[in-house]
């Protein structure tokens, strides 16, 4: 379907608008569908330039599906699970 048939079906006038439109749509439904995922790897650890809360993520990806962390001591990758509700910090105060 060309987008002026769905200019016509919709009753939109504005070309801008439906061309925005239709982008919004194709990266939903590209968020929605897992069809292209692959793993990425990234040494946190090498970070020194002061930015050590900025990761350099790939320019195509369009969703994080998980984060896992490597634990040195049993040399496997542990994955990080997500924070549901708020973060409730407490502070340590032993010696």
């Amino acid at each position: 379907m060309k987008l002026q048939e769905v200019m016509e079906r919709t009753g939109i006038k504005e070309t801008g608008l439906a061309v925005a439109w239709v982008k919004d749509a194709i990266n939903l439904m590209q968020s929605q569908v897992d069809e292209n995922v692959t793993d990425w790897i990234a040494d946190i650890n090498a970070v020194s330039d002061g930015d050590d809360n900025i990761y350099p993520f790939p320019a195509n990806m369009i969703r994080l599906l998980s984060v896992s962390v490597k634990d040195t001591n049993e040399d496997k990758y542990k994955r990080i699970r997500r924070l549901a509700g708020g973060l409730t910090l407490i502070e340590d105060i032993s010696p």
